[in-house]
């Protein structure tokens, strides 16, 4: 099953939230784990960081993730108040289900299917470390999430 994307494998999921030292206390309790560090999305000079077409090196935020089992990870993200895709999401629906995201080979091939499918590409950056980039597609008719494309530039 590879549809759109090419790949049916569910990597991430993350939730927008507007304090991300409670809600990680909270969900380490739940969960019943050590309480995961957090960190800045990464310096705008690595980021790249593109939204809705125009660069954005204000936009950012605080980052902590969850491994949940079987390869998937629990995303916290923190917006920093300036406009972003997480932002928008946080002012326009509180906190809440932002994104699930995939690992893929090809971004730029992918990101033409998504938007052949309907979906409107929004944002994207490069990993805060480097190591890869995202994308940020909105679901468009029938999908009430936004998907987010992940790909390394060292490809196993």
């Amino acid at each position: 099953m590879e549809g759109t994307i090419g790949t049916s494998k569910l990597t991430q999921v993350a939730l927008i939230v507007k304090d991300i030292e409670v809600t990680k206390q909270k969900l380490a309790r739940f969960f019943g784990c050590p309480v995961p560090p957090h960190f800045p999305g990464g310096d705008y000079a690595i980021t790249q960081t593109v939204y809705m077409g125009a660069p954005a090196p204000d936009a950012n935020c605080l980052l902590a993730f969850f491994d949940v089992g079987g390869g998937v990870q629990l995303e916290l993200i923190q917006p920093n108040g300036v406009a972003s895709v997480w932002q928008d999401f946080l002012d326009q629906k509180g906190e809440g289900l932002h994104h699930i995201a995939f690992n893929v080979k090809g971004m730029d091939q992918i990101i033409l299917s998504c938007e052949n499918f309907g979906m409107k590409f929004v944002q994207k950056g490069n990993y805060g470390n480097g190591s890869g980039c995202y994308s940020y597609l909105e679901g468009g008719d029938g999908l009430p999430f936004i998907v987010e494309l992940l790909e390394n530039f060292k490809h196993e």
